[in-house]
């Protein structure tokens, strides 16, 4: 028994030794630890939260001129470098290396615009007088074939026939006659007097005749079908001839048909274009920044001439992920910085954002255009730019670094260090920069010191190993 209480008690001795041993090399090492812990005190203040993209320069406005015609370049009105206005001309080439189309279009132009100012010129009293008479001898002319018309159409009183008929009788006679007397000389010579008289009574008894013939059957109302066809189509002509009278004078009164004159405009607009082929000319205000073509090169369509940008505006198209995008928009400032531009900032300006997002190797991002608000001559167009876009500001919030928050459980907390001791505190997270986070919801205060690297393994709060009975 003696024995036994021995054992145990050298056994308690070596256990309380071991503990002792074991708590003092566990403070050792979370000494160690603190002694290496980066703190920072939490504060209130000011929180930008921005959303960093990149994008390349370019000009509010580019344009590539190219020639529109073949020929020698004759002028270069321009240089790189210069400030043009829109329809500036810039270049042309010489009129006699031209192609006929475009030399004959001057002359094509003259008188398409005589065309058009004659159309649009109002009409004279004369023109309106000349215009009103040939509808009364239009209408003459109707009224005198649909009487020959109903004349063929309509039987004449008895009388009337009876004193054609005696008429038709007599000229018969005379007719006869006439050929009687003419029969004798009808082999005679040409010249023959007594001949020439005989035969020019002769016709005049066959006119007489025939005439009387064919009064005598309109009065029967047995004129031919060839006559009555003749009739009416005479009547027809003159009803057509009344008509396009009437349109004509209406035309004098209410001025120019609206189809002839855009006819003519057309015209003139295509010729138009045809003169301006031998010429460059600035769509639009801007910069001459390239210079492509030389006095006597010899040109065709599309060889390159200039290029022209609109510099007054430097734009900056970034991608942003659906992540973002609406976190982002119009009016929202924004700061960029270039490789090329060292230690400078420059301001800038959302002034546009996509309503539609495009998928870019599996990844759907957005457009957006930064406006730059201070561009000096260092930013060019081509260059990268660095972008941050301010989404929101904060004046007077709790914030702490990014560095400082861990998952523990699933939940978002600090670990602050207080009286050598280090233990975690829950927070809610709102609005974050690059660097720093707002701090909604915690039992954080000003002045609590944050860990910024805590170590993995570190006792939480001191004490002993969760193993070790006390």
């Amino acid at each position: 028994m003696k024995r036994f209480v021995i054992i145990v008690v050298v056994v308690a001795v070596i256990a309380a030794g071991g503990y002792y041993l074991l708590q003092r090399g566990q403070q050792q090492r979370q000494q160690a630890q603190l002694a290496d812990l980066q703190t920072v005190a939490v504060e209130r203040g000011p929180l930008t939260a921005s959303i960093g993209a990149t994008g390349t320069v370019r000009a509010n406005q580019s344009a590539l001129l190219n020639w529109q015609t073949s020929g020698t370049v004759e002028s270069i009105y321009v240089q790189a470098g210069e400030q043009v206005e829109t329809n500036q001309d810039l270049a042309e080439l010489q009129k006699n290396s031209l192609s006929q189309n475009i030399i004959l279009a001057e002359a094509d132009l003259i008188d398409a615009q005589k065309a058009l100012d004659d159309l649009l010129e109002p009409a004279s009293q004369l023109a309106l007088a000349q215009a009103q008479q040939a509808i009364v001898d239009a209408e003459k002319q109707v009224e005198d074939a649909q009487t020959r018309l109903n004349s063929l159409k309509t039987t004449a009183d008895q009388a009337d026939i009876d004193s054609a008929q005696a008429t038709v009788i007599i000229l018969r006679d005379q007719l006869d006659k006439a050929q009687k007397d003419f029969r004798p000389y009808e082999n005679k010579a040409e010249d023959n007097l007594v001949r020439a008289n005989l035969q020019a009574a002769l016709s005049r008894a066959q006119q007489n005749y025939d005439n009387a013939v064919t009064r005598l059957n309109n009065l029967k109302g047995t004129a031919s079908a060839t006559d009555l066809s003749i009739a009416e189509a005479n009547l027809e002509v003159a009803q057509a001839s009344l008509e396009d009278a009437r349109q004509k004078y209406d035309d004098l009164v209410s001025g120019a048909a609206q189809e002839d004159v855009l006819r003519l405009q057309t015209r003139i607009a295509a010729i138009e274009a045809t003169l301006k082929l031998p010429k460059i000319v600035a769509p639009f205000n801007g910069t001459i920044t390239r210079v492509n073509t030389k006095v006597g090169d010899q040109v065709g369509p599309g060889t390159p001439a200039f290029r022209l940008d609109d510099l007054s505006h430097l734009l900056v198209d970034v991608g942003v992920t659906e992540i973002d995008i609406n976190r982002i928009a119009p009016g929202q400032d924004a700061t960029l910085q270039f490789d090329g531009i060292p230690d400078k900032t420059y301001d800038g300006v959302v002034v546009e954002v996509d309503s539609v997002g495009t998928t870019n190797q599996g990844v759907v991002e957005f457009q957006v255009k930064i406006e730059i608000s201070d561009p000096d001559e260092a930013v060019k167009p081509g260059m990268t730019a660095a972008v941050n876009i301010v989404v929101d500001q904060l004046q007077d919030v709790l914030i702490i670094p990014n560095r400082a928050v861990r998952v523990l459980n699933g939940d978002r907390v600090v670990y602050i260090l207080s009286n050598g001791q280090l233990s975690p505190v829950n927070i809610t997270l709102g609005v974050s920069s690059d660097t720093m986070s707002e701090v909604l919801n915690s039992d954080l205060k000003v002045g609590d010191q944050v860990v910024l690297n805590p170590p993995q393994n570190f006792e939480v709060g001191g004490g002993p190993p969760p193993f070790v009975n006390q």
